[in-house]
């Protein structure tokens, strides 16, 4: 049976490809999402070197500890751990350098004033692969208090108990 080269899976490929076929992640700041309540989000370019796009084509980064700057009105993007790319040689990149995001100037400013505001940060909330580019998932973001991650937790809690007892009533209603 043929199958076309496109829709082939890569060998030794880690990042996880979406449902819409043209975003492949290759990392998710998880904590970002339980931490801080989203307020608003961007997508930016990355400048990165040779390693380094190759070590993310394996799947491999940690968005974890990672936030986002605005110095001199450009956005910076800390503390994402690329590790180095296991074939490369002493033009290797370092694992926690900081790298530029490119974004519109209306947006950098946008975030810059928002950012400034009490409570207020910028956040990564992914990695991906879009059209063979790097991008960012950046986020503007309130941080939550204790109390707010408890509610939160509680109300996932019950929507996932009432998905159970419908899905159990409708098993019981076929089952008779």
């Amino acid at each position: 049976m043929y199958v076309p080269k496109e829709s082939q899976p890569k060998q030794g490929s880690g990042a996880v490809k979406a449902k819409d076929g043209k975003r492949k992640i290759v990392a998710q700041n998880k904590k970002a999402r339980h931490d801080y309540a989203i307020v608003d989000v961007y997508e930016a370019g990355l400048v990165l070197s040779g390693t380094e796009v190759k070590s993310l084509r394996q799947g491999r980064a940690s968005l974890t500890d990672g936030f986002v700057q605005i110095d001199g009105n450009e956005a910076w993007l800390h503390n994402a751990h690329i590790p180095e790319y296991s074939q490369g040689t002493w033009t290797n990149h370092s694992v926690r350098r900081k790298r530029k995001l490119l974004l519109h100037r209306e947006e950098i400013d946008k975030l810059e004033s928002k950012a400034q505001e009490t409570g207020h940060t910028i956040v990564p909330l992914a990695l991906y692969f879009k059209d063979g580019r790097a991008k960012a998932e950046i986020a503007l973001a309130r941080g939550k208090k204790e109390y707010d991650k408890r509610q939160t937790l509680r109300e996932k809690q019950d929507r996932r108990e009432s998905d159970r007892a419908i899905a159990a009533a409708k098993r019981k209603q076929r089952a008779q």
